[in-house]
Protein backbone atom coordinates (compact mmCIF):
# COMPACT_ATOMS: atom_id res chain seq x y z
CA UNK A 1 0.00 0.00 0.00
CA UNK A 2 1.46 3.67 -0.87
CA UNK A 3 1.79 5.62 2.08
CA UNK A 4 2.03 8.82 0.51
CA UNK A 5 0.03 10.91 -2.22
CA UNK A 6 0.76 13.55 -4.44
CA UNK A 7 -0.31 17.16 -4.13
CA UNK A 8 0.09 18.65 -6.78
CA UNK A 9 2.05 22.33 -6.76
CA UNK A 10 0.23 25.13 -7.01
CA UNK A 11 0.57 29.20 -7.10
CA UNK A 12 -0.71 30.36 -3.67
CA UNK A 13 -2.63 34.16 -3.72
CA UNK A 14 -1.35 36.80 -1.58
CA UNK A 15 -4.10 38.06 0.25
CA UNK A 16 -2.78 40.80 2.10
CA UNK A 17 0.73 42.19 2.51
CA UNK A 18 1.19 44.15 5.43
CA UNK A 19 3.85 45.80 7.86
CA UNK A 20 3.67 43.57 10.67
CA UNK A 21 1.61 39.89 10.80
CA UNK A 22 1.21 38.07 14.18
CA UNK A 23 0.15 34.48 14.16
CA UNK A 24 -1.84 33.13 17.22
CA UNK A 25 -4.53 35.32 18.68
CA UNK A 26 -4.06 35.24 22.56
CA UNK A 27 -3.93 38.35 24.54
CA UNK A 28 0.26 37.88 24.20
CA UNK A 29 -0.35 38.24 20.17
CA UNK A 30 -3.32 40.64 19.82
CA UNK A 31 -1.27 42.71 22.47
CA UNK A 32 1.40 42.59 19.89
CA UNK A 33 -1.03 43.47 17.26
CA UNK A 34 -2.90 46.64 18.61
CA UNK A 35 0.60 47.99 19.56
CA UNK A 36 2.14 48.17 16.37
CA UNK A 37 -0.79 49.05 14.66
CA UNK A 38 -0.84 52.10 16.90
CA UNK A 39 2.22 53.14 15.67
CA UNK A 40 0.96 53.19 11.96
CA UNK A 41 1.66 49.63 10.82
CA UNK A 42 -0.58 48.26 8.81
CA UNK A 43 -1.27 44.94 10.94
CA UNK A 44 -2.56 41.02 10.27
CA UNK A 45 -3.64 39.14 12.90
CA UNK A 46 -4.63 35.19 12.48
CA UNK A 47 -6.02 32.72 15.25
CA UNK A 48 -7.24 29.55 14.72
CA UNK A 49 -9.93 29.79 17.15
CA UNK A 50 -13.19 31.75 16.84
CA UNK A 51 -12.45 34.27 19.32
CA UNK A 52 -9.59 36.07 20.61
CA UNK A 53 -7.95 35.75 24.09
CA UNK A 54 -6.04 32.22 23.93
CA UNK A 55 -6.27 30.50 27.33
CA UNK A 56 -7.99 33.19 29.10
CA UNK A 57 -10.90 33.19 26.78
CA UNK A 58 -11.30 29.66 24.62
CA UNK A 59 -9.70 28.30 27.94
CA UNK A 60 -11.43 29.87 30.60
CA UNK A 61 -8.37 30.96 32.44
CA UNK A 62 -10.11 33.81 34.23
CA UNK A 63 -6.94 35.36 36.27
CA UNK A 64 -4.54 37.29 35.81
CA UNK A 65 -1.69 37.70 38.55
CA UNK A 66 -0.09 40.42 39.74
CA UNK A 67 0.72 44.23 38.79
CA UNK A 68 2.34 45.15 41.57
CA UNK A 69 6.25 44.58 43.28
CA UNK A 70 6.15 41.46 45.99
CA UNK A 71 5.44 43.99 48.83
CA UNK A 72 2.18 45.55 47.15
CA UNK A 73 3.85 48.49 46.63
CA UNK A 74 5.11 49.58 43.74
CA UNK A 75 3.50 49.22 39.90
CA UNK A 76 5.31 47.01 37.85
CA UNK A 77 3.04 46.14 34.79
CA UNK A 78 1.07 48.48 32.91
CA UNK A 79 0.52 48.96 29.36
CA UNK A 80 -2.61 47.16 27.69
CA UNK A 81 -2.80 44.44 30.39
CA UNK A 82 -4.20 47.10 32.64
CA UNK A 83 -5.74 49.33 30.25
CA UNK A 84 -8.38 46.12 29.21
CA UNK A 85 -8.51 45.92 33.05
CA UNK A 86 -10.21 49.60 33.15
CA UNK A 87 -12.42 48.17 30.44
CA UNK A 88 -13.84 45.69 31.73
CA UNK A 89 -14.19 47.45 35.47
CA UNK A 90 -16.13 49.98 33.37
CA UNK A 91 -18.79 46.80 32.76
CA UNK A 92 -18.20 45.15 36.28
CA UNK A 93 -16.21 42.22 35.01
CA UNK A 94 -13.67 42.06 36.84
CA UNK A 95 -12.59 41.76 40.68
CA UNK A 96 -9.98 43.28 42.10
CA UNK A 97 -7.88 41.27 45.15
CA UNK A 98 -5.81 43.30 47.19
CA UNK A 99 -2.37 41.53 48.41
CA UNK A 100 -3.26 38.19 47.13
CA UNK A 101 0.09 36.20 45.92
CA UNK A 102 -2.43 33.98 44.14
CA UNK A 103 -5.08 35.98 41.92
CA UNK A 104 -4.97 40.35 41.64
CA UNK A 105 -7.42 40.45 38.56
CA UNK A 106 -10.52 37.55 38.25
CA UNK A 107 -11.74 38.31 35.00
CA UNK A 108 -15.51 38.20 33.55
CA UNK A 109 -13.61 35.77 30.17
CA UNK A 110 -16.30 35.92 28.37
CA UNK A 111 -17.05 40.07 27.98
CA UNK A 112 -12.68 40.12 27.62
CA UNK A 113 -13.50 38.26 24.51
CA UNK A 114 -16.09 41.32 23.29
CA UNK A 115 -13.57 43.81 24.99
CA UNK A 116 -10.49 42.31 22.91
CA UNK A 117 -12.79 42.46 19.60
CA UNK A 118 -13.50 46.18 20.03
CA UNK A 119 -9.64 46.68 21.28
CA UNK A 120 -8.61 44.58 17.82
CA UNK A 121 -11.51 46.65 15.71
CA UNK A 122 -10.70 50.13 16.73
CA UNK A 123 -6.68 49.27 16.04
CA UNK A 124 -7.34 49.21 12.57
CA UNK A 125 -6.00 45.66 12.64
CA UNK A 126 -7.13 43.13 10.18
CA UNK A 127 -8.41 40.19 12.27
CA UNK A 128 -8.30 36.44 10.78
CA UNK A 129 -10.81 33.92 13.11
CA UNK A 130 -11.34 30.44 12.08
CA UNK A 131 -7.83 30.81 10.42
CA UNK A 132 -4.87 27.85 10.48
CA UNK A 133 -1.41 29.13 9.83
CA UNK A 134 0.01 25.90 7.60
CA UNK A 135 3.59 26.58 6.33
CA UNK A 136 5.94 29.76 4.86
CA UNK A 137 8.04 30.94 2.32
CA UNK A 138 11.91 32.33 3.15
CA UNK A 139 14.22 34.82 1.51
CA UNK A 140 17.64 34.03 0.81
CA UNK A 141 18.67 35.78 4.08
CA UNK A 142 16.52 33.05 5.99
CA UNK A 143 13.94 35.67 6.96
CA UNK A 144 9.94 34.70 6.02
CA UNK A 145 9.35 36.34 3.59
CA UNK A 146 5.15 35.17 3.76
CA UNK A 147 3.10 32.92 5.50
CA UNK A 148 0.54 30.38 4.54
CA UNK A 149 -3.08 30.40 6.18
CA UNK A 150 -6.08 28.27 5.48
CA UNK A 151 -9.78 29.18 6.22
CA UNK A 152 -13.14 28.71 4.56
CA UNK A 153 -11.36 30.71 1.62
CA UNK A 154 -9.00 27.79 0.82
CA UNK A 155 -5.08 28.20 0.75
CA UNK A 156 -3.53 31.76 0.93
CA UNK A 157 -0.36 33.67 1.81
CA UNK A 158 -0.20 37.20 3.73
CA UNK A 159 3.05 38.64 3.01
CA UNK A 160 4.89 41.01 5.90
CA UNK A 161 7.70 42.61 6.68
CA UNK A 162 8.26 41.53 10.00
CA UNK A 163 6.26 38.23 11.57
CA UNK A 164 5.32 37.82 14.98
CA UNK A 165 5.09 34.31 16.58
CA UNK A 166 2.60 34.35 19.47
CA UNK A 167 1.13 30.76 18.75
CA UNK A 168 2.50 29.47 22.01
CA UNK A 169 3.71 26.34 20.51
CA UNK A 170 5.87 28.19 18.09
CA UNK A 171 4.44 26.69 14.74
CA UNK A 172 6.34 29.57 12.56
CA UNK A 173 9.57 29.26 15.05
CA UNK A 174 9.45 25.33 14.06
CA UNK A 175 9.20 26.31 10.16
CA UNK A 176 12.34 29.01 10.60
CA UNK A 177 14.23 25.85 12.33
CA UNK A 178 14.88 27.31 15.27
CA UNK A 179 16.08 24.80 17.44
CA UNK A 180 13.46 24.23 20.54
CA UNK A 181 12.97 21.37 23.24
CA UNK A 182 10.38 19.50 24.71
CA UNK A 183 11.22 18.24 28.60
CA UNK A 184 9.64 14.90 29.52
CA UNK A 185 8.19 16.60 32.27
CA UNK A 186 5.93 18.98 30.60
CA UNK A 187 3.89 20.76 32.98
CA UNK A 188 0.60 19.24 32.51
CA UNK A 189 -2.21 20.87 30.93
CA UNK A 190 -5.55 21.60 32.16
CA UNK A 191 -9.87 21.46 31.31
CA UNK A 192 -11.43 24.26 32.73
CA UNK A 193 -15.32 24.64 33.27
CA UNK A 194 -17.71 27.07 34.76
CA UNK A 195 -20.35 24.52 37.21
CA UNK A 196 -22.64 25.89 39.61
CA UNK A 197 -23.43 23.65 42.77
CA UNK A 198 -20.19 23.17 43.89
CA UNK A 199 -19.33 26.38 45.61
CA UNK A 200 -19.07 25.34 48.87
CA UNK A 201 -17.72 21.30 48.60
CA UNK A 202 -13.89 20.77 48.92
CA UNK A 203 -13.96 19.35 45.30
CA UNK A 204 -10.17 18.12 45.72
CA UNK A 205 -10.87 16.19 48.83
CA UNK A 206 -14.37 14.51 47.19
CA UNK A 207 -12.48 13.77 43.83
CA UNK A 208 -9.71 12.14 45.32
CA UNK A 209 -12.09 10.26 47.57
CA UNK A 210 -14.56 8.72 44.82
CA UNK A 211 -11.88 9.04 42.01
CA UNK A 212 -10.76 5.09 41.47
CA UNK A 213 -14.63 4.48 41.05
CA UNK A 214 -15.02 6.47 38.36
CA UNK A 215 -11.41 5.54 36.97
CA UNK A 216 -9.58 8.89 37.04
CA UNK A 217 -6.14 10.22 38.59
CA UNK A 218 -5.43 11.32 41.44
CA UNK A 219 -5.07 14.97 41.41
CA UNK A 220 -5.48 18.45 42.60
CA UNK A 221 -6.23 21.97 40.94
CA UNK A 222 -8.42 25.12 42.17
CA UNK A 223 -11.33 26.83 41.54
CA UNK A 224 -12.40 30.55 41.86
CA UNK A 225 -15.40 32.67 42.17
CA UNK A 226 -16.31 35.32 39.02
CA UNK A 227 -17.18 38.74 38.51
CA UNK A 228 -20.95 38.50 39.10
CA UNK A 229 -20.97 34.54 38.73
CA UNK A 230 -22.48 33.53 41.75
CA UNK A 231 -22.93 30.56 42.11
CA UNK A 232 -21.20 29.48 38.68
CA UNK A 233 -17.48 28.98 39.65
CA UNK A 234 -14.80 28.29 37.73
CA UNK A 235 -13.23 24.61 38.12
CA UNK A 236 -9.36 23.81 36.99
CA UNK A 237 -9.39 20.81 39.37
CA UNK A 238 -7.89 17.85 37.10
CA UNK A 239 -4.67 17.93 34.72
CA UNK A 240 -4.64 15.18 31.98
CA UNK A 241 -0.80 14.22 32.83
CA UNK A 242 1.81 13.36 30.02
CA UNK A 243 0.20 14.75 27.27
CA UNK A 244 2.84 17.11 25.00
CA UNK A 245 -0.24 18.76 23.20
CA UNK A 246 2.13 20.11 19.90
CA UNK A 247 1.61 16.82 18.84
CA UNK A 248 -1.64 16.36 16.93
CA UNK A 249 -2.66 12.85 18.97
CA UNK A 250 -2.23 13.74 21.98
CA UNK A 251 -3.46 16.94 21.28
CA UNK A 252 -6.90 15.43 20.32
CA UNK A 253 -6.44 12.66 23.52
CA UNK A 254 -5.58 15.69 26.19
CA UNK A 255 -8.82 17.38 24.69
CA UNK A 256 -11.17 14.35 25.02
CA UNK A 257 -9.51 13.11 28.20
CA UNK A 258 -10.13 16.80 29.73
CA UNK A 259 -13.46 16.59 29.12
CA UNK A 260 -13.84 13.06 30.41
CA UNK A 261 -12.36 14.03 34.02
CA UNK A 262 -15.34 16.79 34.05
CA UNK A 263 -18.10 14.53 33.59
CA UNK A 264 -16.78 11.99 36.29
CA UNK A 265 -16.58 15.31 38.80
CA UNK A 266 -20.16 15.96 38.29
CA UNK A 267 -21.31 11.97 37.98
CA UNK A 268 -19.71 11.94 41.61
CA UNK A 269 -21.47 14.77 42.80
CA UNK A 270 -24.74 13.09 41.56
CA UNK A 271 -24.15 9.85 42.71
CA UNK A 272 -22.73 10.13 46.10
CA UNK A 273 -24.31 13.70 46.72
CA UNK A 274 -28.07 13.52 45.63
CA UNK A 275 -29.11 16.61 47.29
CA UNK A 276 -27.04 18.63 44.83
CA UNK A 277 -28.54 17.41 41.63
CA UNK A 278 -31.47 20.12 41.49
CA UNK A 279 -28.59 23.09 41.43
CA UNK A 280 -25.39 21.13 39.89
CA UNK A 281 -24.97 22.31 36.16
CA UNK A 282 -22.31 22.40 34.12
CA UNK A 283 -22.68 25.83 32.21
CA UNK A 284 -19.66 26.02 30.20
CA UNK A 285 -16.60 24.05 29.04
CA UNK A 286 -13.15 25.25 27.56
CA UNK A 287 -13.27 25.32 23.63
CA UNK A 288 -9.45 24.46 23.91
CA UNK A 289 -7.70 22.80 26.84
CA UNK A 290 -5.88 24.88 29.23
CA UNK A 291 -1.43 24.49 27.72
CA UNK A 292 1.32 25.34 30.39
CA UNK A 293 4.23 23.97 28.01
CA UNK A 294 5.36 22.76 25.30
CA UNK A 295 7.88 23.38 22.79
CA UNK A 296 10.84 26.17 24.22
CA UNK A 297 12.63 27.76 21.58
CA UNK A 298 16.01 28.86 22.14
CA UNK A 299 16.87 32.47 21.69
CA UNK A 300 19.88 34.95 22.32
CA UNK A 301 19.53 34.51 25.87
CA UNK A 302 18.14 32.13 28.29
CA UNK A 303 16.31 33.34 31.20
CA UNK A 304 17.28 30.82 34.19
CA UNK A 305 15.76 30.34 37.57
CA UNK A 306 18.71 32.00 39.49
CA UNK A 307 18.14 35.26 37.07
CA UNK A 308 14.32 35.22 38.31
CA UNK A 309 14.83 34.45 42.09
CA UNK A 310 17.49 36.90 42.62
CA UNK A 311 15.41 39.54 40.20
CA UNK A 312 18.57 40.16 37.73
CA UNK A 313 18.49 43.67 35.88
CA UNK A 314 18.60 43.29 32.38
CA UNK A 315 19.58 46.73 29.88
CA UNK A 316 17.26 44.74 27.35
CA UNK A 317 14.12 44.19 29.94
CA UNK A 318 10.65 44.29 28.73
CA UNK A 319 8.95 42.76 30.83
CA UNK A 320 8.46 42.74 34.51
CA UNK A 321 6.55 40.09 36.96
CA UNK A 322 6.59 38.47 40.51
CA UNK A 323 4.87 35.65 40.39
CA UNK A 324 6.53 32.71 42.24
CA UNK A 325 8.10 30.12 40.55
CA UNK A 326 5.39 27.43 39.99
CA UNK A 327 6.06 23.99 38.98
CA UNK A 328 3.08 21.76 38.61
CA UNK A 329 4.37 17.91 39.16
CA UNK A 330 3.64 15.56 36.02
CA UNK A 331 1.96 12.97 38.21
CA UNK A 332 -0.66 13.14 41.04
CA UNK A 333 -1.52 17.14 41.16
CA UNK A 334 0.44 19.50 43.42
CA UNK A 335 3.01 22.08 42.55
CA UNK A 336 6.15 23.20 43.78
CA UNK A 337 6.15 27.19 44.59
CA UNK A 338 9.43 29.09 44.82
CA UNK A 339 8.53 32.96 46.37
CA UNK A 340 10.82 35.54 45.71
CA UNK A 341 11.12 36.62 49.60
CA UNK A 342 12.80 33.31 49.74
CA UNK A 343 10.56 30.56 50.96
CA UNK A 344 9.39 27.37 48.94
CA UNK A 345 6.60 25.22 49.71
CA UNK A 346 5.56 21.34 48.00
CA UNK A 347 1.67 21.09 48.03
CA UNK A 348 0.63 17.73 47.18
CA UNK A 349 -3.24 17.91 47.96
CA UNK A 350 -3.93 18.63 51.47
CA UNK A 351 -0.45 18.65 52.71
CA UNK A 352 2.31 21.47 52.71
CA UNK A 353 5.90 21.32 53.02
CA UNK A 354 7.87 24.63 53.66
CA UNK A 355 11.17 25.19 53.49
CA UNK A 356 13.56 27.54 51.92
CA UNK A 357 15.23 28.10 49.00
CA UNK A 358 17.90 30.61 50.32
CA UNK A 359 18.77 31.52 53.71
CA UNK A 360 16.83 33.92 55.94
CA UNK A 361 18.15 37.47 56.36
CA UNK A 362 19.48 37.67 52.71
CA UNK A 363 18.58 40.79 50.76
CA UNK A 364 15.45 39.83 48.25
CA UNK A 365 14.03 40.74 44.91
CA UNK A 366 10.88 42.42 44.81
CA UNK A 367 10.50 41.89 41.22
CA UNK A 368 12.18 39.70 37.98
CA UNK A 369 12.66 40.65 34.64
CA UNK A 370 12.57 39.31 30.82
CA UNK A 371 15.07 40.24 28.66
CA UNK A 372 14.04 41.02 25.02
CA UNK A 373 17.33 38.81 24.23
CA UNK A 374 14.95 35.87 25.11
CA UNK A 375 12.69 36.70 22.09
CA UNK A 376 14.97 36.36 19.00
CA UNK A 377 17.48 35.12 17.11
CA UNK A 378 20.15 36.59 14.72
CA UNK A 379 19.54 33.98 12.21
CA UNK A 380 15.89 34.72 11.97
CA UNK A 381 16.18 38.31 10.77
CA UNK A 382 12.43 39.41 10.65
CA UNK A 383 10.94 37.04 13.19
CA UNK A 384 10.42 37.90 16.78
CA UNK A 385 8.83 34.74 19.50
CA UNK A 386 6.20 35.85 22.22
CA UNK A 387 4.26 34.24 24.69
CA UNK A 388 5.18 31.04 26.26
CA UNK A 389 7.38 29.94 23.89
CA UNK A 390 10.61 32.05 24.47
CA UNK A 391 13.70 31.43 25.69
CA UNK A 392 13.78 30.33 29.46
CA UNK A 393 15.17 27.46 31.64
CA UNK A 394 12.02 25.07 33.13
CA UNK A 395 12.51 27.30 36.84
CA UNK A 396 12.20 30.28 35.08
CA UNK A 397 9.70 29.55 33.21
CA UNK A 398 7.59 28.12 35.97
CA UNK A 399 7.86 31.71 36.96
CA UNK A 400 7.02 33.64 34.08
CA UNK A 401 4.22 32.00 31.96
CA UNK A 402 1.35 33.12 33.79
CA UNK A 403 -1.01 35.78 31.59
CA UNK A 404 -0.06 38.89 33.15
CA UNK A 405 3.81 38.51 31.99
CA UNK A 406 3.14 37.01 28.84
CA UNK A 407 1.31 40.12 27.43
CA UNK A 408 3.96 42.37 28.44
CA UNK A 409 6.12 40.43 25.88
CA UNK A 410 3.40 40.81 23.37
CA UNK A 411 3.48 44.65 23.72
CA UNK A 412 7.36 44.45 23.43
CA UNK A 413 7.17 42.72 20.04
CA UNK A 414 4.68 45.03 18.29
CA UNK A 415 6.99 48.00 19.25
CA UNK A 416 10.17 46.16 18.01
CA UNK A 417 8.08 45.10 15.11
CA UNK A 418 7.76 48.58 14.54
CA UNK A 419 11.26 49.71 14.98
CA UNK A 420 12.29 46.97 12.34
CA UNK A 421 10.53 48.51 9.30
CA UNK A 422 13.51 50.04 8.42
CA UNK A 423 15.22 47.37 7.72
CA UNK A 424 16.67 46.86 11.03
CA UNK A 425 17.35 42.99 12.02
CA UNK A 426 14.54 42.15 15.11
CA UNK A 427 17.99 40.98 17.00
CA UNK A 428 19.77 44.51 16.69
CA UNK A 429 16.66 46.68 17.46
CA UNK A 430 18.25 49.44 20.18
CA UNK A 431 16.95 47.98 23.59
CA UNK A 432 16.87 51.74 24.89
CA UNK A 433 15.03 52.82 21.96
CA UNK A 434 12.57 49.69 22.34
CA UNK A 435 12.21 50.08 26.24
CA UNK A 436 11.54 54.26 25.29
CA UNK A 437 8.78 53.51 23.12
CA UNK A 438 7.09 50.57 25.75
CA UNK A 439 7.02 53.39 27.95
CA UNK A 440 5.59 55.79 25.55
CA UNK A 441 2.69 53.44 25.32
CA UNK A 442 1.65 53.05 28.93
CA UNK A 443 4.02 50.04 29.61
CA UNK A 444 6.71 50.39 33.11
CA UNK A 445 10.18 50.05 32.43
CA UNK A 446 11.96 49.62 35.48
Amino acid sequence: MKTTVHEPARQTPVILDVDLCVLGGSCTGVFAAVRAARRGLRVALVEKQNRFGGVATCGLVCIWHNDLDDRYEEQIIGGLSLEMVDRLKRRDAVDVRERNPDARYVLNTEELTLELDELVRESGVTPFLHTYYCGASFREDGGVEAVFVENKDGRSAIRASVFVDATGDGDLAKDCRVPFSVRPDLQPPTTCAKIAGLEDLNMRAFYNEHREEFDVPKDAGWSCSIPNGAPVRVHAETHVFGANVADATQFTFAEMEGRRHIRAMMDMVRKHMPERRARLCLYDLSSSIGVRETRRFRAEHQLTETEVLHGVRFPDAIANGTYRVDIHYPEGGGHIFRYLDGREVSIRHNERKWSRWRPEGEDTALFYQIPYRSMVRRDCPNLIMAGRMIDADPGAYGAIRVMITMNQTGEAAGEAAALAQDGTPTWQIDPATLRERLSEGGSIMK
